[in-house]
């Protein structure tokens, strides 16, 4: 099973068709929010289309959301997906997953809710920048941003059943990888 991890798309119209082309293997992708709106916070994103990218995400039926902080109502009603939560358990067998954008709790809150519903692996977005580690038997994940990268890199992460990945948007190479035990 192949799992695909988007974050932070932002309503960058090219940039997410582009990571979901990528991802186009993957039996489920997780988006970890701030799907379609910049945010006061970020710039206008170049491809900046929210209204198409609502569409486009409107007929991917293996797409799964958790709610980010710059996420609302009205990107449910335009995508007809449930972006209504701010966190989910995800169970894939090898992996039994925690999901949450990541604007509330901290690494240790994670942890233990985690722990509480014996998740191995935490992912998260909100920073746009990658992380890949191992922390107390669970591993971390934060895809990065497929159109704000504060890292300087647009990336997605993806597991291969075996492997956790992130890989270059533009490049499409892996830029770093850590085996699930």
């Amino acid at each position: 099973m192949k799992i695909g991890f988007i974050s932070d798309t932002h309503g960058g119209l090219e940039e997410t068709v582009e990571a979901i082309n990528l991802l186009k293997d993957c039996d489920n992708i997780i988006h970890l929010g701030d799907v379609l709106y910049h945010g006061p916070r970020n710039a206008l994103p170049k491809t900046y289309n929210p209204k198409e990218l609502a569409v486009i995400l409107s007929k991917i039926d293996n797409i799964e959301y958790v709610k980010g902080n710059c996420d609302s109502d009205v990107d449910q009603m335009v995508t007809g997906k449930d972006m209504s939560q701010k966190n989910r358990i995800f169970d894939f067998g090898k992996l039994k997953i925690y999901a949450v954008h990541g604007y509330e709790e901290s690494e240790e809150d994670w942890i233990k809710k985690a722990k509480e519903n014996n998740c191995n692996l935490i992912v998260t977005g909100h920073t746009h920048i990658k992380v890949l580690k191992k922390v107390d038997d669970i591993f971390i994940l934060n895809p990065g941003s497929t159109t704000i990268p504060k890292d300087g890199t647009k990336s997605v992460a993806i597991f291969d059943g075996e492997k956790l990945k992130h890989i270059n948007l533009d490049t499409k190479e892996i830029i770093d990888e850590i085996n699930i035990d």
